[in-house]
């Protein structure tokens, strides 16, 4: 069994970074590729990773606390334990060589544990611009928008979008923050194939990127079949009737925040924002 749990760790493909940042469109197509199995959001990092990050700073250190540093080791191996027998029961017709692609985005407060948990599984870091995610959020939340007759019992969120549209964009510029840093936190620490995605990039140039992603993965792949997958799943051959202003599939343009974000809005997400803005996008924040 021990010999099965590391085949299958080292067939983990992790995808962190935060919502509405393309990563259902990167996971759709790594899933479609061959020996690919997509587990789409599994919430497995939310899971540990609120838990863990809303635990009182002395309750770290408290011998009682089941995940305190002390017992660091253990909890991580708990948490391998517990992702790979329901990685098993999830996917049982899984081959040996198949990758369990991981779209983790929005349980990414929890990835520097799974990276640690999963030292030789792959990593993906997918970026996007957070005032493009932020606006693409808002549209997501407003009246006529995807996310917004599920949560109608949900008011609070559908609130803050629609009655207090300033308040909801700094929060999210927030939990960009939050998602992201712990995404490249677990990025920079972690020892296996690992490689960061702009989805800019991936926009411009979406077979030289995945390519790109493959490559520096270590895994092969089939000069045939990637611009096949490639092109399934292109913004352009999505149906009309799917894509657009309240639709999941909302713009695919980067830059479009100046057109949806106030300039008040934008300035907010910049500053909130600003150590990765200028790291990923070399932007500069006005204080």
């Amino acid at each position: 069994m021990q010999v099965m749990d590391e085949l299958r760790a080292d067939r983990l493909m992790w995808i962190f970074g935060t919502g509405r940042s393309g990563s259902t469109w990167l996971a759709s197509m790594m899933g479609d590729m061959a020996g690919g199995r997509l587990w789409n959001e599994p919430l497995v990092g939310k899971l540990f990773g609120d838990f863990h990050s809303g635990a009182r700073p002395k309750s770290l250190r408290s011998k009682n606390f089941v995940m305190a540093d002390a017992y660091r080791q253990a909890w991580l191996e708990g948490i391998r334990l517990f992702v790979l027998r329901i990685t098993a029961s999830r996917f049982p017709g899984a081959a040996e060589g198949d990758w369990i692609v991981v779209k983790e985005p929005n349980g990414s407060v929890g990835a520097p544990y799974l990276a640690a948990a999963f030292p030789r599984s792959a990593l993906v870091l997918l970026i996007r611009d957070p005032r493009d995610v932020a606006a693409s959020a808002m549209d997501r939340h407003s009246p006529g928008g995807g996310a917004y007759e599920w949560r109608k019992s949900e008011g609070s969120v559908r609130d803050r979008a629609s009655r207090n549209p300033d308040a909801f964009i700094e929060g999210q510029a927030k939990r960009y923050m939050r998602n992201v840093g712990a995404a490249k936190r677990a990025y920079e620490a972690h020892e296996g194939p690992k490689v960061m995605v702009r989805y800019e990039d991936l926009r411009a140039d979406t077979l030289g990127t995945m390519r790109r992603v493959y490559s520096t993965l270590g895994i092969p792949t089939d000069e045939q079949e990637l611009p096949r997958v490639v092109k399934k799943h292109a913004w352009e051959n999505i149906s009309e009737e799917k894509k657009g202003r309240g639709k999941f599939h909302r713009k695919a343009k980067p830059g479009g925040w100046r057109e949806d974000l106030t300039p008040h809005q934008a300035r907010s997400v910049e500053k909130i924002t600003a150590p990765l803005l200028r790291e990923f996008y070399g932007v500069e924040s006005e204080r």
